[in-house]
């Protein structure tokens, strides 16, 4: 190091705290972006997104999980999945082992859809972290993901209040 102690920790927690604003403004944009070039609304995009992170997460949404975090109606939910099946981004699928449920997944086309647009991203992704240690990538990524639970109890909270 140069000699220079670090921030204290309430600076740098204010530090992360609005780089993830500024990540959060940044993907906000990019989801505008793509909802333009593929004339989709910002509730179609949303979903996509939903259905995407639960897909990663190994925990896939049914319909009425996917109206729940998009905040729509049952039959408005019907409506959007209907369009995105219809228009190849989605995909229904019974569920393993309750056959009453019908999981919500991405279709090859709307894959293929998101994968032409974000791979550029993930290409300057690539390039912004090479610089960093598998140690700091790891450090970083318990961060993250304590972020990202945190957001989802609050969302929660929200949810029951």
């Amino acid at each position: 190091m140069n000699g220079t102690p670090p921030p204290p920790r309430d600076a740098i927690e204010k530090m992360i705290v609005s780089d993830v604003q500024a990540l959060s403004a940044e993907s906000d944009e990019l989801g505008r972006v793509f909802t333009a070039q593929h004339d989709l609304s910002t509730n179609d995009f949303r979903a996509l997104l939903h259905v995407m992170v639960a897909e990663s997460d190994g925990d896939p949404l049914t319909q009425s999980q996917l109206g729940q975090r998009v905040g729509v109606s049952g039959a408005a939910i019907t409506y959007l999945v209907d369009r995105m099946v219809e228009s190849g981004h989605l995909t229904r699928a019974r569920h393993p082992s309750d056959r009453r449920k019908v999981l919500l997944r991405y279709a090859d086309h709307g894959s293929a859809v998101a994968r032409s647009f974000f791979t550029p991203l993930g290409r300057h992704v690539e390039t912004a972290l090479a610089g960093f240690s598998a140690d700091d990538l790891g450090i970083t990524h318990r961060v993250m993901a304590a972020l990202i639970d945190s957001m989802r109890a609050f969302n929660a909270e929200l949810r029951d209040s």
